[in-house]
C-alpha cells in the first residue's frame, strides 16, 4: 500500500480529482459539501494500473486550515501537487509549495487541473519553474480534467511510476503513529486514524500514547480489518486507552522515543533560494510592489558568523509542526543557524527530525512558513552561564543527528537514551551499557590518574582514594564507570585506587629505618608501643609503612622487618621437631608477647603446623625458604 497526500489552492479541483481516481467522496463534513470547500482532512483509496493499492489524504487548501493541511502532509512520503488551468498559480500554491520544500519532500507530481476550461500550457510552464527553484524540479507533470476525464488514465499511469520511486519503508523501525482524527465508537470505545510511516503495528501490541500505555484492541486499513499493518499505511486503530486521544498526539514504541518540550536544532531557510524573513512581503507577482523585509525595519541580510545570513528578524514566537501536531514554541538563537526551541507541549521525538516553523500571525498574502529545524538534541542542557549559549552553539556546529554527535554533546550516555533519541551507537560500550566519547574518555583517563595522585600527595598515610571519592571528583554518575578506567600503574584494593608503589613520607621513613637499625642485632625482639611511639610511629604512620612493605606486621601493634616470617621459619626448622612456644621463643631470641602471634602468622602461611594444643613442627621444605 502506499500513500499520497494533495496540496495546492484552495478550490482547484483537489477533492475533485481524488473523487474522480477513487469513485469516493473524500470530503466528510456535512458543512464541507455546504461551503464546497475542504476543511478536515479527507481520506479515499484506489487500485492503480499495476495493483498496487493507494491511499489519499485529501488536505484543506484554504489559508485559515493550513495547520489542518500540515496534519494531513506531514507524514505522507510523497504529494499530488495541485494547480488550476484557469486560475494559475495562487497564494496556497507556494504556501504550500514552500511547506512541502522545507519539510524534505522529495517525491511529487504536479497536476494542472481543468485543462477543459482554459490552455494549461501557460500554468504548467509556471508551475514547472517555481518547482524547479526548489527541491522538486523533476516532479512529473501533467493536464487533466477531473470533469470531462480528459488526462485521467495517464494520471493513473504517473501515480504508478510515482510510488515505484518511493523508499521501501522499515517495517521493524519504531512506531510513531501520529493522529489526524479521534473519535469514540459505541461498543469498541476509542478509535484513532493516521498515516503509519514505517514500523508494524499489530492487535495486541501495547503502545505509548502520551505517556500511558494504550493496547491496540483491532485494526483496520482502507475499512478491512487486519490482525497487523506496516508502512507506509493508512490505518484505524481502536484502543483501549486511560487518557483521551486526539489530533496532534502519537502512538509511539514504548522506550524507543523521548517525550520533550526542548530541543536544539539547526534552521534551514524555507523556500527554494532565501528565508522567508528575507523575502519581499508579497512574493506572488501582481500583488504589490512592496519589498521590504519581513521583520523589523531594521532587519537585514548581514552574516551572523556561519555564513548563512542574518537571523534577527526571525520571530521569537512561532508555531512548530511536526506530523499532526502544532504546538507555540518559543525561539532562542544560539549562534549562526542553530537555535533552542521550547515548545508548549511534550513531543516524541528523535534527533533528525525536522520541525516545520510557522508565523501564523503573519498577513495574508505572506508566506508563513518561515524556516525548517533538523533536531540536533532532544536532551539539551539547560544554559544558565553567561556565554553557555555562543559554547553550545559551539559544539553543536557540526553535529549531525548521530551517536557520534550526541555522545560529543553529552560526554556519557546509556544506550537505552541513545536508542529513544533515535540514534543507536554502533560501537561497543565502555562500561556496561554506558557509551562515551572517546575525546571525553581518554580525558576522564588522565584525570583519573591526576586525581588520585593529588590525593595521595595530601593524603600519605591514605591507603588510597576511596572509589565513591573519585567518582565524585570526576562527575561520573556511576561507581563501575571509574573502576573501568583503572589502569596500570593505578589499581584497586579494597574500595581504593592506588597509584603504583606507596611511597612514605621523609619523618616515616627516617622512623622505620631507625626502628629497623633496632632489630638488625634482634630481628625478633618486637618493640613495644612505647617505643615505637618514641620513634614517631604510631598506628596512622605504621599502617602506611606496612602498605609501603617498609614493614611486616605480626599482629596489632607488633611489627618486624619485612621476610622476618620466613627467616624464622627456617631457625626454627633446625629445632627438634615438634616444638613448644617456649622453645620457639628461646630460639628466636624473644618474648612470648611476639612469639605466638608469629607462629600464628607462620600457620596461616603455611610454614609451620600445630600437632596438638601445645606442640608445632615446621613443614618439610620450610628450610629451604631462607633465612639463617
Amino acid at each position: 500500500m502506499h500513500v499520497v497526500a494533495t496540496a495546492g489552492h484552495v478550490d482547484h479541483g483537489k477533492s475533485t480529482l481524488v473523487r474522480a481516481l477513487t469513485g469516493m467522496e473524500p470530503d466528510r463534513l456535512a458543512e464541507e459539501r455546504r461551503r464546497g470547500l475542504t476543511i478536515e482532512l479527507g481520506y479515499a483509496w484506489t487500485t492503480l494500473p499495476s495493483g498496487e493499492r493507494l491511499a489519499f489524504v485529501d488536505v484543506p487548501g484554504h489559508e485559515r486550515f493550513l495547520g489542518t493541511t500540515l496534519a494531513g502532509v506531514g507524514p505522507a512520503p510523497a504529494v499530488m501537487f495541485v494547480v488550476a488551468a484557469d486560475e494559475g498559480w495562487m497564494p496556497q500554491s507556494e504556501e504550500h509549495l514552500v511547506a512541502l520544500e522545507t519539510l524534505g519532500v522529495r517525491h511529487a507530481l504536479l497536476v494542472v487541473t481543468r485543462a477543459d476550461l482554459a490552455d494549461p500550457a501557460p500554468v504548467m510552464a509556471r508551475a514547472r519553474s517555481r518547482l524547479a527553484a526548489g527541491r522538486l524540479g523533476g516532479a512529473e507533470a501533467l493536464a487533466v480534467s477531473g470533469r470531462t476525464g480528459l488526462g485521467m488514465d495517464e494520471l493513473r499511469r504517473a501515480l504508478d511510476r510515482l510510488v515505484a520511486a518511493l523508499p521501501v519503508p522499515d517495517p521493524g523501525a519504531p512506531v510513531r503513529l501520529w493522529i489526524d482524527r479521534a473519535f469514540s465508537v459505541r461498543g469498541s470505545g476509542t478509535v484513532v486514524t493516521g498515516t503509519l510511516p514505517e514500523g508494524t503495528v499489530a492487535v495486541g501490541d501495547e503502545l505509548d500514547l502520551a505517556g500511558s500505555p494504550a493496547r491496540v484492541r483491532a485494526l483496520e486499513c482502507l475499512k478491512e480489518p487486519v490482525t497487523s499493518v506496516s508502512g507506509v499505511a493508512r490505518v484505524a486503530v481502536n484502543l483501549r486507552c486511560r487518557d483521551p486521544a486526539g489530533r496532534g498526539l502519537a502512538l509511539v514504541s514504548p522506550g524507543m522515543w523521548t517525550y520533550t518540550d526542548l530541543v536544539d536544532a539547526r534552521l534551514r531557510p524555507a523556500g527554494p533560494e532565501v528565508a522567508p524573513w528575507e523575502r519581499p512581503r508579497h512574493p506572488i507577482p501582481g500583488k504589490s510592489g512592496r519589498t521590504g523585509p519581513v521583520g523589523r525595519p531594521d532587519a537585514t541580510d548581514a552574516d551572523d558568523g556561519d555564513g548563512t545570513g542574518g537571523m534577527d528578524a526571525l520571530p521569537s514566537r512561532l508555531t512548530a509542526h511536526l506530523g499532526s501536531a502544532a504546538v507555540t514554541c518559543t525561539v532562542r538563537p544560539l549562534g549562526g543557524r542553530l537555535v533552542r526551541l521550547r515548545l508548549a507541549a511534550a513531543l516524541p521525538l528523535h534527533v533528525g527530525d525536522v520541525l516545520l516553523l510557522r508565523d501564523p500571525g503573519r498577513a495574508r498574502g505572506e508566506v508563513r512558513v518561515l524556516a525548517a529545524a533538523s533536531v540536533l538534541d532532544v536532551r539539551p542542557p539547560e544554559l544558565v552561564r553567561r556565554g553557555a549559549a555562543r559554547e553550545r552553539a559551539a559544539l553543536l556546529a557540526g553535529a549531525g543527528p548521530d551517536a557520534t554527535s550526541l555522545l560529543r554533546a553529552h560526554r556519557l550516555l546509556r544506550a537505552a537514551a541513545l536508542l529513544a533519541m533515535g540514534a543507536p551507537a554502533a560501537v561497543e560500550p565502555v562500561c556496561g551499557d554506558w557509551h562515551a566519547d572517546p575525546a571525553y574518555w581518554s580525558r576522564l583517563g588522565k584525570r583519573l590518574d591526576e586525581t588520585v595522585r593529588r590525593y595521595a600527595a595530601t593524603h600519605p598515610l591514605e591507603p588510597g582514594m576511596p572509589v565513591e571519592a573519585v567518582r565524585h571528583a570526576l562527575g561520573l554518575p556511576e561507581r563501575r564507570l571509574v573502576l573501568a578506567l583503572v589502569r596500570p600503574p593505578l589499581t584497586l584494593d579494597a574500595g581504593r585506587i592506588v597509584s603504583g608503589p606507596a611511597g612514605l613520607p621523609a619523618p616515616v621513613a627516617r622512623a622505620v629505618e631507625r626502628l629497623r637499625a633496632e632489630l638488625s642485632s634482634r630481628p625478633f625482639l618486637a618493640p613495644e608501643a612505647g617505643r615505637l611511639a618514641e620513634l614517631g610511629l604510631g598506628a596512622r604512620e605504621l599502617a602506611a609503612a606496612v602498605r609501603a612493605g617498609a614493614l611486616l606486621r605480626v599482629a596489632e601493634g607488633v611489627v618486624l622487618q619485612p621476610g622476618a616470617d620466613v627467616r624464622a621459619a627456617a631457625l626454627l626448622a633446625r629445632l627438634p621437631q615438634p616444638f613448644t612456644v617456649s622453645e620457639a621463643g628461646k630460639a628466636l631470641g624473644t618474648s612470648r608477647r611476639v612469639a605466638v602471634p608469629l607462629l600464628e602468622l607462620l600457620d596461616r602461611r603455611g610454614l609451620t603446623q600445630r600437632v596438638d594444643e601445645i606442640h608445632r613442627r615446621c613443614r618439610p621444605d620450610t628450610g629451604d625458604r631462607g633465612g639463617g
